[in-house]
């Protein structure tokens, strides 16, 4: 009897110097989400900016506008704190 074999394979990347990293070609966060290179990029890559960083849509000093950055975080945080402020001194 032949011995049915299937052809699945696994191969796993991680980034020398944050940690990052891919399964079979994806990046994947820390969480177990699953990421994109242009996210990761502007969180990530752009902050360390280490020669060793093997993400392949990182390019010093690009930011991708239509993705996460840390000014769209900080705009959210202040606008619902903000909101939240507002709400609250109806109240009283």
């Amino acid at each position: 009897m032949d011995k049915q074999t299937s052809d699945f394979s696994l191969s796993r990347v991680e980034c020398p110097k944050c940690g990052a990293t891919w399964l079979n070609g994806q990046h994947y966060w820390r969480t177990g989400a699953r990421g994109d290179e242009e996210t990761l990029s502007n969180l990530v890559c752009s902050t360390v900016d280490s020669p060793e960083c093997i993400n392949d849509k990182y390019v010093k000093g690009k930011i991708y506008p239509n993705k996460d950055t840390w000014k769209k975080r900080s705009d959210f945080i202040d606008t619902e704190l903000k909101k939240r402020l507002d709400e609250w001194q109806e109240e009283f």
